[in-house]
């Protein structure tokens, strides 16, 4: 068995980045670093997983109908961010990565989402006793158990079902989003929220630390990229005004800059994206910084789920930067202003605003400390609940059909799901173990 596993670990990893499991590839060293990163660069090995019988689908969820997911739903692809990219300063709590979604099916989220909650206490119990390595991680701080694990799960399916319920009651719930400081149980996202809230636009720390403070500073002839060799290279000239030709109409202001941005993702490898400053022409002040923002330009591939589930519907035969931007406008309530899809060098990319304020949720924010263990990540998986059941709902805007067969069959399998996601996540640890090991032999 662990020699088959082993030939499918390599095929699946090999088919999407390019290369087999290697040490020399960033993406595989940060993979390596634990099951939990392992599962976030490797979506395509989840719905490998789903075609081959290895994660067994309820029957009841066939009488759920399609709508948009995220495609790589796990706990780290959920955060604070300021809606319509960088044109908005409402902070909301939100789902943040759409490079995967497609035209799916909804129990695909919710199963991976639920994996990754037991996956997020692996880490850091494997952190603590020494068996994975992080440098963000105070060891001597308690981490949840199992049972809140478990509880965890259930708060997250009976918010996703309450969410759905409320939408059949009233269509105007999907105007709703998480648009305030998350403090009803203490938690950890009070802090990140505050956080985002004081890098977006006219917060007290946008012009040190948002996204667009660390990117580019003030030089002798205006703004520009900051010069950083692991983020970011210059362009020759040639490279620099086709980008530009092609790029300029995508965008809503001057184009200011332009670079090359490296090692973004833990799931991006070979494939080509660039930022774009954006914003008022030459000359340049202190003022007109606030008025720029950061559009990326990003190579797209194939959404993971679709390589297994090619035909599932024709709106997925949309070329993969096309998908990406569609379903994004679906899920959001306030999409990017800056979203759409250009074909460059016979690829597909899309564009996107950067948000000035983006905050993620890593592993010890949710898993470790008092406020965790007392209620912080249960409170964690019901806010993504609800986000995610909106972010479904929003697929249909016509009807609350979706809304109401998602309510009434996960409510009623929510047992089932949860111990399909922990014998999957388990099948992750396995693999995790199969793949370091590969790359130590390598």
């Amino acid at each position: 068995m662990s020699d088959h596993r082993l030939q499918h670990l390599i095929n699946t990893i090999t088919r999407v980045d390019g290369q087999k499991p290697s040490p020399r590839l960033s993406k595989h060293q940060k993979m390596a670093t634990s099951p939990f990163v392992f599962y976030r660069g490797s979506a395509q090995l989840f719905y490998a997983d789903i075609n081959g019988g290895i994660i067994s689908i309820p029957k009841e969820c066939e009488a759920v109908p399609l709508t948009s997911v995220m495609g790589d739903c796990h706990t780290s692809n959920f955060g604070f961010l300021t809606e319509e990219g960088s044109h908005g300063d409402t902070v909301i709590f939100s789902p943040n990565d759409f490079d995967d979604a497609c035209v799916g099916r909804a129990e695909w989220d919710v199963l991976r989402f639920l994996t990754s909650l037991h996956l997020v206490k692996v880490h850091c119990d494997g952190v603590v006793d020494g068996r994975y390595s992080s440098d963000d991680i105070n060891p001597t701080k308690p981490v949840v158990s199992f049972k809140q694990v478990s509880d965890a799960q259930q708060a997250f399916i009976a918010s996703y079902v309450e969410t759905c319920k409320r939408v059949v009651d009233n269509a105007a719930v999907l105007n709703e989003a998480v648009d305030y400081c998350p403090n009803a149980v203490p938690s950890k996202l009070t802090k990140l929220y505050k956080k985002a809230k004081a890098r977006s636009a006219g917060g007290e720390d946008f012009l040190t630390k948002s996204a667009l403070a660390k990117a580019v500073h003030l030089v002798d002839d205006g703004l520009a990229f900051r010069t950083d060799e692991e983020k970011f290279s210059s362009l020759n000239e040639h490279t620099y005004s086709t980008l530009l030709n092609v790029f300029a109409p995508y965008m809503d202001d001057a184009v200011v800059d332009i670079v090359k941005r490296h090692n973004a993702g833990t799931g991006s490898v070979n494939m080509s994206r660039y930022y774009f400053l954006v914003g008022p022409s030459k000359p340049h002040s202190p003022t007109s910084f606030s008025h720029c923002h950061i559009v990326e330009v990003k190579q797209q591939r194939e959404a993971a789920p679709l390589h297994y589930f090619p035909s599932i519907n024709p709106v997925n035969r949309l070329n993969a930067a096309h998908l990406t931007a569609r379903c994004q406008r679906r899920m959001q309530r306030k999409p990017d202003l800056v979203l759409d899809e250009v074909m460059f060098n016979d690829a597909h990319y899309l564009t996107r605003s950067r948000h000035h304020a983006k905050v993620g949720v890593d592993p010890h924010d949710i898993v470790m400390g008092t406020k965790a263990v007392e209620g912080g990540f249960t409170y964690f998986a019901h806010l993504c609940g609800y986000t995610l059941a909106l972010a479904h709902c929003r697929g249909d805007r016509r009807s609350t059909r979706f809304a109401s067969h998602a309510a009434n069959t996960f409510g009623q399998i929510n047992d089932l799901l949860i111990k399909i996601a922990n014998l999957y996540a388990e099948q992750v640890v396995e693999d995790h173990a199969l793949f370091e090991s590969m790359l130590k032999n390598n």
